[in-house]
């Protein structure tokens, strides 16, 4: 395990996880995670074993999280070199390197090296915005973290179903906005829905977010679950926010389907 003050550049902190002692190096001078990648991380089906992808991996919150529920190996990609830089020191400041791989790399051409259907679970917490909506932050690194600069959602849509094998599963956060187009994207490459959650900010809030998790040549049948709601009337986190960021989730096995 590397020591922290080897680890951290000037720039940066170490923020707790809040879960099995999980350290992350975090900078104010780059994008930073927020909720929705903790939820991706405690929403996403994974395989006790095997191989999971973390796509858009930012400084690998969502790849650190999922190492508590599973035994399976895991890889993260991220195509910003410092925030690739920060994920790996975060992997060997928490002494995972044995289990997590931090990859610097384009999400749109990772295949070429990695294999198609290699993946048992993928997950991804891509850019939200299209490049020409709303104003871009002058911060390149936020920037390229919101909006679709380096890559569009059709294309992350293809990028996840041509590594995850014929049955294997996708999770993915994105705006309530965007739910259409993220059908249309994932049933254009045979990721079929399977499992939707909206996220609200409080009881009587519109969605601000939404979960949904697909499998790869599935059959057409999804679930909406029931709503998950962030804060109570007195503004304070509602229990199951309460577990999901100090919880302890237990792994969650993979349902095989007759996918024929």
């Amino acid at each position: 395990m590397q020591p922290v003050q080897e680890a951290l550049l000037p720039s940066e902190r170490l923020d707790d996880l809040l879960t099995h002692d999980l350290r992350i190096i975090q900078s104010r001078e780059v994008f930073s995670f927020s909720m929705d990648a903790v939820l991706l991380a405690r929403f996403a089906t994974v395989p006790r074993s095997g191989r999971v992808l973390d796509l858009c991996s930012g400084n690998g919150v969502v790849a650190l999280l999922l190492s508590t529920r599973t035994g399976a190996s895991i890889d993260a990609v991220e195509l910003q070199p410092r925030l690739a830089d920060m994920g790996r020191r975060s992997i060997a400041l928490n002494g995972l390197e044995e289990r997590l791989t931090m990859i610097e790399g384009d999400l749109r051409t990772y295949h070429r090296t990695s294999g198609y259907g290699v993946y048992d679970a993928v997950v991804v917490n891509p850019p939200y915005m299209p490049p020409e909506t709303g104003d871009r932050n002058s911060n390149a690194y936020v920037a390229i973290a919101r909006h679709e600069i380096h890559c569009k959602l059709e294309e992350v849509a293809a990028a996840c179903s041509r590594v995850v094998r014929t049955g294997g599963r996708v999770a993915m956060v994105h705006r309530p906005s965007r739910l259409a187009d993220l059908i249309d994207a994932m049933r254009s490459v045979r990721l079929e829905p399977k499992r939707i959650r909206f996220v609200h900010p409080h009881l009587e809030a519109e969605a601000n977010m939404v979960l949904v998790e697909a499998i790869r040549d599935g059959k057409p049948d999804v679930r909406l679950l029931p709503p998950l709601i962030v804060y109570d009337d007195q503004r304070r986190y509602r229990d199951e926010i309460m577990k999901i960021y100090y919880g302890d989730a237990q792994p969650i096995k993979i349902e095989e389907e007759d996918v024929r």
